[in-house]
């Protein structure tokens, strides 16, 4: 079988010409008005056009699924037409989120922002800021997904003791209720959870309290998982430090308190921007082809959200 793939206007051509050897191979455009498109495809390539693609799908009549580029669909899943399958791109930002993880951790608890601050005002810290290693540090992973196992496999190695904690339990794998034993003794806590309506704020006033004193957040998943006004004021009282790629909303506003809090790090949702990033979506995509080629079912299909 050779399959009816659709893909964005904006498609690499070395993409473009390989995926043209795999399938039947249909482009729609970035803008303009969208006429009648076909009566059926296999897969339509969302990519970073999502909603151009979603206009595009209202207008095949019997479409098969939709390939996301990004791992997190929240914004997309409640939009996908009846019928049509969502598959996300699990496995596709592992290697670069886990890195942002790794980076922010070190950074905070090597005090890495306070010395920036020293370099950019030209003044040789006198003052010792002392930090704190890895070595038997009990880090939290809350989210036990592909990205999840990607921070481990990257901290262990620093000597940290990790405790994995998910809204699913499984063999070594703590349920989210759990959480609360487990805040007390944990000096990182990683944020990884998808958003959906169940995970909404849940890293609430009660959980952001537990955490013991001192203790760095990390979050690299949805910035509406937490309580922004409870982490905020956490932060803001020095009580906890924190690392953030996603905040609520995004990007803060002018003025917030995040932006100029001491323990605070922040990056505008970059956590997965590597030059190899679109290199690995698009490999995602030749192996979905293939896929639906051999008449296998598709990878990566969202369930419930995730």
């Amino acid at each position: 079988m050779r399959p009816d793939v659709w893909i964005p206007e904006r498609t690499p051509a070395v993409e473009r010409d390989r995926l043209a050897e795999l399938a039947e191979l249909h482009v729609f455009t970035a803008a303009g008005r969208i006429a009648a498109i076909a009566a059926r495809a296999d897969l339509l390539v969302a990519a970073y056009d999502v909603s151009r693609a979603l206009m595009v799908a209202g207008h095949i009549e019997r479409l098969g699924a939709i390939q996301a580029f990004s791992a997190g669909v929240d914004s997309i899943a409640d939009r996908v037409p009846p019928g049509v399958t969502l598959c996300d791109a699990a496995g596709v930002h592992d290697v670069a989120v886990a890195e942002w993880v790794v980076m922010t951790i070190l950074a905070s608890r090597r005090r890495l922002p306070e010395h920036l601050y020293d370099q950019r005002a030209g003044k040789w810290g006198t003052e010792p800021l002392v930090g704190d290693d890895l070595v038997g540090a009990v880090v939290a992973i809350v989210g036990a997904g592909s990205i999840g196992r990607a921070v481990e496999a990257r901290l262990e190695p620093f000597g940290a003791t990790v405790v994995r904690v998910a809204r699913s339990p499984r063999a070594g794998v703590l349920r989210f209720s759990d959480l609360p034993s487990v805040l007390p003794r944990a000096d990182v806590v990683i944020c990884l959870l998808p958003l959906t309506p169940q995970t909404r704020g849940i890293i609430d006033t009660g959980v952001i309290g537990a955490m013991r004193p001192g203790a760095l957040f990390v979050n690299a998943s949805r910035g509406a998982v937490v309580d922004g006004d409870a982490l905020t004021a956490a932060v803001v009282a020095g009580r906890i430090r924190a690392a953030l790629d996603v905040t609520d909303p995004e990007p803060l506003p002018a003025g917030h308190p995040l932006w100029s809090a001491p323990g605070a790090i922040i990056t505008p949702h970059v956590a997965s921007d590597v030059r190899r990033e679109d290199a690995r979506a698009w490999q995602l995509v030749f192996e979905q082809v293939d896929r639906l080629a051999r008449g296998e079912p598709l990878a990566n299909v969202v369930v419930d959200g995730y």
